[in-house]
């Protein structure tokens, strides 16, 4: 395949890319630096304004698929989100994939993990960004899309390439415990990418 990964240096798009070259798919890294990129011979860098709606949507035209590692949490303005959905929209991408959060997860009908007490206030206000997102994407009428939640802990760790799915509500194990690794999760992504099972949803993952 042939995909174009938006923040390809970041903590979850950096793994994103790496599951996708070690599968012998083409990547489009798109970030502001590529100086932080590895060379690879599938690897394309290109850096740069994702806000910049002309140049990203030149960047993703042709792709199979675009998947989004941008974090709406560090974008306040909301700017970067938005240009990604209009690029896509623009370029005619045959599927977008979007790298969630856990936030808006139900832990009980009609209640979201981010509006939980202990929810730690310092990531709430990114989460509620995310959050926006899936509701954006849940809107729109011409983006055949795809956003994939993470369990309430994801941290790096072994590729195990083993991981249960579910719907809109948080996973969690016999212990009570959600978690998944970084690298397990792009596992994940990169196998909807191939092979796609959730068109216009979103669905979680975790151990």
């Amino acid at each position: 395949m042939k995909l174009a990964v938006i923040g390809a240096t970041g903590y979850t798009g950096s793994r994103i890319r790496d599951e996708a070259l070690s599968r012998g798919h083409k990547v489009t890294a798109i970030v502001r630096n590529a100086d932080a990129l590895p060379t690879h011979r599938n690897l394309t860098p290109l850096a740069l304004d994702i806000t910049d709606v002309e140049a990203l949507t030149v960047a993703i035209a042709g792709h199979d698929a675009v998947v989004s590692a941008f974090n709406p949490g560090k974008d306040p303005s909301r700017r970067g989100m938005a240009a990604i959905l209009a690029a896509a929209a623009k370029a005619g991408t045959l599927r977008l994939l979007v790298v969630g959060g856990a936030g808006s997860l139900e832990v009980a009908p009609g209640r979201r993990l981010v509006d939980e007490p202990d929810f730690p206030q310092q990531w709430k206000d990114g989460a509620l960004r995310t959050s926006e997102v899936l509701e954006t994407l849940r809107r729109s009428s011409g983006l055949n899309w795809t956003f994939i939640s993470p369990a309430a802990n994801l941290s790096p760790g072994d590729r195990t390439g083993t991981y249960r799915t579910g719907g809109d509500q948080l996973l969690t194990d016999a212990a009570g415990h959600s978690q998944i690794s970084v690298e397990d999760y792009a596992v994940a992504m990169i196998d909807e990418a191939e092979t796609p099972r959730h068109p216009r949803q979103r669905f979680c993952v975790a151990r």
